[in-house]
């Protein structure tokens, strides 16, 4: 989505988590390619944004939407554990693990809590 989020509403809450774990959410994206940069915006999320965030990424050729959910559970670290704050643009270029081409992300959200944007910058595969 383009642009910073205008208010809470246009971006992804969830709800509390009391139970052990962590929410989540599987993107593919709209071609392969090598992710070098990765923004997370919590724009208007102040007593609600996720205390950490991280991501996992893999270059997926096949297979059904639950087993999909399954194998993104193992995928290898693309980024590990960041970090988050109140109503700021997170971007990180460090820390970026070398996986290759990579197809879908596993963004994880450390309990939960309001992501405004997730953006990730690359070149595409060849």
């Amino acid at each position: 989505m383009p642009g910073r989020g205008v208010n809470m509403g246009d971006g992804w809450e969830t709800r509390r988590r009391r139970e052990p774990g962590n929410d989540w959410a599987i993107i593919a994206l709209a071609q392969p390619g090598v992710i070098r940069k990765i923004e997370v915006d919590t724009a208007h999320f102040k007593g609600n944004y996720p205390d950490r965030c991280s991501i996992q990424a893999a270059y997926v050729t096949g297979g059904t939407d639950s087993s999909l959910v399954t194998q993104a559970m193992f995928w290898p670290v693309l980024l590990g554990e960041q970090k988050l704050e109140m109503d700021k643009q997170h971007v990180f270029e460090n820390g970026i693990a070398a996986l290759g081409p990579v197809t879908h992300v596993r963004f994880n959200i450390i309990p939960d809590g309001g992501v405004s944007r997730l953006r990730l910058w690359g070149t595409l595969a060849s």
